[in-house]
Formats: structure tokens, C-alpha cells, sequence
């Protein structure tokens, strides 16, 4: 399964970003997709996480400001960013596992996009 991220880039404090994923060499509407990221000295934390059956789980801190979807005919996962904030700054990165279920942490996760750099700054 390869992946590729695409949407990243600077944006102001209270603006918006959506990020895409596109899946490829894979079963899409069978892989569990995440959506993690990763500042300079923090650890990849979860961002958001859709199962094959469109369960969602969110971290803790963008509950309420960011949506994770799918499209399986496009072989594509999206991340709606809304009223992004400094502490958004990151490498995000689109992730897939085949295992059955919704996960949240990196470490099940078998496939790794490339990330993408998301940087909130005025």
C-alpha cells in the first residue's frame, strides 16, 4: 500500500486547511486509516482515525475542530482542519493498517505516507 498526503502549507491562526490522502496498491475499503502528526522533539500523537466501516476516533486536542472522512470510490481520506492554532504546527501524515478495527496508536500501523508540513503562524 503506498500513500500520498497532499494539502499542507501555511496558514494563519482561526483558518483552515484540508488534507488528502490518496491510497494506492491496496484493498481501499478494507484498510483502517489515521491521520498522525509529529512536531520537532514531540511524539507522533493521533490526529484522527477512520475504521473500513467509518467509525471515527479523534485526539484529545482537535476534537470539535478537525473531521476525518472517506471516499472509497476515490481511494482518497480526508482531514478537515478548521480554526487551526500555533500548536497545530506539524508534519502530518497519512497512515493505513489491515487489521481489523479502529486504532490510535502509530505503532499499529503498517503503511506511511511521506507526511506533509502544516505550519499555523501569522
Amino acid at each position: 500500500v503506498q500513500l500520498v498526503e497532499s494539502g499542507g502549507g501555511l496558514v494563519q491562526p482561526g483558518g483552515s486547511l484540508r488534507l488528502s490522502c490518496l491510497a494506492s496498491g491496496g484493498t481501499f475499503n478494507r484498510l483502517n486509516m489515521g491521520w498522525f502528526r509529529q512536531a520537532p522533539g514531540n511524539e507522533r500523537e493521533l490526529v484522527a482515525a477512520i475504521s473500513s466501516t467509518g467509525v471515527t476516533n479523534y485526539g484529545d486536542s482537535v476534537k470539535g475542530r478537525i473531521t476525518i472522512s472517506r471516499d472509497n470510490a476515490k481511494n482518497t481520506v480526508h482531514l478537515q482542519m478548521n480554526s487551526l492554532k500555533h500548536e497545530d504546527t506539524a508534519v502530518y501524515y497519512c497512515a493505513a493498517r489491515q487489521s481489523w478495527g479502529i486504532a490510535s496508536t502509530p505503532q499499529l500501523y503498517m503503511y506511511w505516507g511521506q507526511g506533509t508540513q502544516v505550519t499555523v503562524s501569522s
